[in-house]
C-alpha cells in the first residue's frame, strides 16, 4: 500500500534516493539564503531589514542541516536536475524579485517589498505543511527526526512573519496589490510544485526501479492533488490572519546547530 512514510521511508533507507532527496532540499533553502540576503541588504525600512536577514540566515542553515544529514551517512551532494529547481522554476514564471533585480544594488521599492512577502507568504506555506508531514514520518527517527524538528519550527515562524508583515502592509492601504500578488503566485506555485512533485518522483522511480503501476499510482495521486488546489486548495495560500507568533523573526536567531 503506498502512503507517505512507506514513500519517504524506501527513500530515506537507500543511499543514492537520500542524497538526491537532500541535494535538492539543499540547494532550494541555500537559494532562499542568498534572495533572503540580498533582499535585507535592499530594503530601506531599517525595522524589516533584520528580520529578512534572519530569515536568510535561517534558509542557510537548513541548506547546512541537510548536507549534515547527508555527511553523517559519508554521502556528498549531487548535481540537482533542472526540472527539480522549485525556486528557479518559479522565477521564470515571473514570481517572486528576479535575480537580476536583486543583483543591482538598487533599493527595493514598496511593491518590491509586497511582491517579496506574498511570494513567501505562498512559499512558505507549501514548505510548513512539508515539514510537518516529514515531522509526522521521522519524528521519532534519532538522527532525521531532530533536523525536521528545527526547520519546521523556523518555516513556521517565516510564515507568521508574513502574515504579520502582510497585514501590516493591508493596513496601510495596499489590500487591493496583496491580494493579486498573492492569487498570481499562488497559481503559479500550485502548477510548478505539481511539475516539481512529478520530476522528482520519476528520479526516485529511476534510482529505486520501482514498477510502471506504482510510478503511474504516484503520478495521477500528484495530479490529483493539483486539481484539488486549483478548484480551491489555493485559497489556504491567499487569506491573512494575524499569527499567534508575533514577531516571529524580532530578535536574535537562536544558536542552534546540527553536527
Amino acid at each position: 500500500m503506498l502512503s507517505a512514510r512507506s514513500l519517504f521511508q524506501e527513500i530515506h533507507d537507500n543511499d543514492d534516493s537520500f542524497r538526491l532527496f537532500c541535494s535538492i532540499a539543499a540547494k532550494g533553502e541555500d537559494q532562499g539564503g542568498w534572495e533572503n540576503g540580498r533582499i535585507s541588504s535592499l530594503v530601506t525600512d531599517q525595522v524589516l531589514a533584520p528580520k529578512i536577514a534572519r530569515h536568510g540566515a535561517d534558509e542557510d542553515k537548513h541548506g547546512r542541516i541537510f548536507n549534515a544529514l547527508l555527511h553523517k551517512r559519508g554521502l556528498t551532494p549531487v548535481d540537482v536536475p533542472d526540472d527539480t529547481d522549485y525556486t528557479m522554476m518559479l522565477e521564470r514564471q515571473g514570481i517572486g524579485l528576479a535575480h537580476t533585480r536583486l543583483r543591482r544594488d538598487e533599493p527595493l521599492t514598496e511593491q518590491d517589498v509586497i511582491t517579496y512577502l506574498a511570494h513567501s507568504r505562498v512559499t512558505e506555506q507549501r514548505a510548513a505543511e512539508q515539514m510537518q508531514l516529514l515531522k509526522k514520518v521521522f519524528g521519532d527517527h534519532p538522527v532525521v527526526g531532530r533536523a525536521v524538528r528545527m526547520i519546521s519550527s523556523d518555516e513556521d515562524n517565516h510564515l507568521a512573519f508574513c502574515h504579520e508583515e502582510l497585514l501590516r502592509l493591508a493596513a496601510q492601504g495596499h489590500g487591493r496589490a496583496i491580494l493579486d500578488t498573492l492569487q498570481e503566485s499562488a497559481r503559479a506555485e500550485i502548477r510548478t510544485y505539481r511539475d516539481v512533485s512529478l520530476a522528482v518522483m520519476a528520479h526516485m522511480g529511476a534510482i529505486l526501479r520501482w514498477p510502471r503501476a506504482k510510478s503511474a499510482a504516484l503520478a495521477a495521486g500528484i495530479h490529483a492533488v493539483y486539481l484539488y488546489e486549483r478548484a480551491v486548495g489555493w485559497r489556504r495560500m491567499t487569506t491573512l490572519a494575524m499569527p499567534e507568533r508575533l514577531n516571529a523573526l524580532g530578535g536574535p536567531a537562536p544558536q542552534e546547530s546540527f553536527a
